[in-house]
């Protein structure tokens, strides 16, 4: 896991993304444990409350479940309605870009490009 201090993005946010990322992607399956609070932070070199913000955060999306004294657990996925979730999000965030486009005079190419290079650079990381 990647912890960027210097993103913007607060780290729970960050944990709480990678994590929910490797569940959408099957990288953590249903019933499997998710690292243990203290181990994790102690691995990050960060606060338990910070990674206990992150797990509790993944808790109430629903993509999780915390057994009491056991840790927290993934939860089956309906894969179909995470993507119809995740579709809507990412056309709100696609509106809110044409709107900062159109503030900022880009023109409908140049936003495009915009996108294109993102996507080249995410692809990278």
């Amino acid at each position: 896991m990647r912890i960027l201090q210097s993103s913007g993005i607060p780290i729970y946010q960050q944990i709480a993304d990678q994590l929910r990322e490797d569940i959408v992607q099957g990288r953590l399956k249903a019933g499997e444990e998710l690292p243990s609070i203290r181990g994790l932070a102690k691995e990050l070199k960060i606060s338990v409350i910070t990674t206990m913000k992150a797990y509790e955060q993944l808790q109430s999306e629903g993509y999780v479940t915390a057994m009491q004294g056991k840790g927290f657990y993934v939860n089956a996925q309906d894969t179909d309605m995470i993507r119809e979730q995740n579709v809507r999000k990412v056309e709100a965030a696609l509106a809110n870009a044409i709107t900062a486009a159109g503030y900022a005079g880009m023109q409908e190419e140049e936003l495009i490009d915009t996108l294109r290079m993102l996507i080249r650079l995410k692809k990278t990381d």
